[in-house]
């Protein structure tokens, strides 16, 4: 793989590719932008053709084609690599097997089975009319291309063997299947379904979800099968069309289902996404962590809607994100809220509080007897606070359980120290990332900032405001830099000054003695200087 990055590095420019997604102004030997992460009034946002990086001053943004693609698409590093690959025209040698030109077939596939349903929601008024009856406006039919399987076995695959494809590239596309290897004839996936198409970051269609409209038709919601262009433990519905909101309003709300997220963003509530009707799963708030660490639950008011929102809260703490629960009035989902009122749906986001609170809330709602309450408490809502990192959270939700339960603080916190980590985040740790490779410590990263300040610095004309911005970082970074080289002497003092007690060599005492005060006296001095400069 890192021969394939090292390809799409020297195929795609910088400039081109972030041009493409922002206004670039020439800025002398570079250029710069208004910054797409963060809101502001003046270009802070550098871009440097001859290093192939970009910088932000406002926000710290840094980083290269393939960190810009992360962020923007909200996807992981493979994920931008094959997006950068394709924009390139780059066959990737650590691709699956599949070819580039067998994958644009089964695109097309997708592509036309897409155009096939669409069409069918207008030859079908049956159909149409129920997604008139869900509150659905033809603008939302439009812009998520929703659309309608007819009742048959067949009627796809005859359309699509029609328009040059083969029963092979139908199967691996996830559009048909066969019950038996002898069986003759594959046979349509979706059948008597509404749909709803899943894309990838860049709006191509992948796979479909089905919403089945007779109560006897089978599951609620039909996912096309895995594919190589599909694994629905990754992809979200709607994200393609969610992410630029959830980056500028900076917070994500999940939902259960199509209708939910659909009528979401038909209320002006566009930075919603859902699950297709699966669970959610780590992968999931992995991505929505690329482009926010804050998201909001609002899953259906019953009791699989409130087990779900328990898996993904321990799922979103464990990644260290804000987790919030919108309270939803008992037997109702967003979609009924927003065809009832959609400003019932905006005041039920607003008022949306924290996971912790929510269930313990709950909890205490559902159960007077003061024992059993505090079972409760050591059982669902301490590992909750345990997967929260900051100690001032921490400490925050504690004294909230106390308040709230009559549970003595010293009490919650001796229960905390043996809260056991949840079977749910151990579940999602067993797929660890192929190839990873070590972190970088803190000595490392800071060490490479200034490697980038330096090169900026020679790039920048000095008359640039970002000059003064660049000098007082590193100025900040070197001191760290010479604090952490005292820390790290003071180590092996204090090591060769236990050895020289236990023999009891005098001399060699009081000269480490001495070393080690100098030392202390230079790590004062520099806290010093950090709290005057930077505080």
């Amino acid at each position: 793989m890192r021969g394939d990055a090292l390809t799409v590095k020297e195929r795609v420019d910088i400039v081109d590719l972030l041009g493409g997604y922002i206004k670039l102004e020439k800025a002398g030997s570079n250029y710069k932008a208004r910054c797409p992460f963060h809101n502001e009034k003046t270009a802070s946002f550098h871009i440097s053709p001859s290093r192939q990086t970009y910088y932000c001053f406002g926000c710290g943004k840094k980083g290269d084609v393939f960190t810009f693609v992360e962020e923007m698409e909200g996807t992981d590093f493979r994920g931008a690599l094959n997006i950068l690959a394709d924009r390139a025209g780059i066959e990737l040698e650590n691709a699956p097997r599949e070819s580039r030109g067998e994958k644009d077939r089964l695109h097309e596939a997708l592509e036309e089975a897409t155009k096939f349903f669409e069409g069918n929601l207008k030859a079908f008024p049956d159909a149409h009319s129920y997604i008139e009856s869900r509150g659905i406006s033809e603008e939302s039919i439009k812009h998520f291309r929703i659309g309608y399987a007819e009742n048959d076995w067949r009627k796809l695959r005859s359309h699509l063997l029609s328009k040059g494809f083969n029963d092979e590239e139908l199967i691996k596309a996830g559009l048909t299947k066969r019950t038996e290897e002898s069986a003759k004839e594959p046979y349509d996936v979706f059948r008597g379904r509404i749909i709803f198409p899943l894309s990838d970051a860049s709006g191509k269609v992948i796979a479909f979800s089905g919403r089945a409209i007779e109560p006897d038709a089978g599951p609620k919601y039909l996912n096309s099968p895995d594919t190589v262009l599909f694994q629905k433990s990754e992809v979200l519905y709607g994200l393609d069309k969610a992410k630029d909101e959830i980056r500028k309003k900076n917070y994500a709300i999940l939902v259960e289902g199509q209708m939910d997220l659909v009528l979401s963003h038909q209320a002006g509530v566009p930075n919603a996404v859902a699950s297709s009707g699966t669970a959610f799963t780590r992968a999931h708030l992995e991505r929505l962590k690329r482009l926010s660490p804050r998201i909001i639950l609002a899953f259906d008011a019953d009791a699989a809607g409130e087990k779900a929102a328990e898996k993904s809260t321990v799922l979103g703490l464990s990644l260290g994100m804000e987790v919030k629960v919108a309270k939803l009035p008992l037997g109702k989902d967003p979609a009924d809220l927003v065809r009832d009122d959609p400003e019932t749906w905006k005041d039920v986001l607003r008022k949306s509080v924290m996971a912790i609170e929510f269930f313990l809330v709950r909890a205490i709602e559902r159960e007077p007897d003061q024992r059993k309450l505090g079972k409760i408490v050591e059982k669902n809502i301490l590992p909750l606070v345990a997967l929260i990192a900051s100690s001032i959270e921490r400490s925050h939700f504690v004294s909230l359980i106390a308040k709230h339960t009559r549970i003595r603080e010293e009490v919650l916190w001796d229960d905390l120290k043996n809260v056991k980590v949840s079977s749910a985040v151990s579940e999602a740790k067993e797929e660890e990332r192929e190839e990873a490779l070590p972190l970088p410590s803190v000595k490392q990263r800071i060490e490479e900032r200034l490697k980038d300040i330096e090169a900026w610095q020679k790039e920048l004309p000095e008359t640039s405001p970002e000059v003064t911005v660049l000098a007082k970082e590193k100025k900040e970074l070197e001191d760290r830099l010479a604090f952490m080289k005292c820390e790290e002497e003071l180590g092996s003092l204090i090591s060769k000054l236990a050895r020289a007690e236990s023999g009891k060599e005098e001399s060699e005492v009081a000269r480490l003695t001495g070393e080690i005060q100098a030392v202390h006296k230079e790590m004062k001095k520099l806290e010093e200087t950090r709290k005057v400069l930077y505080n």
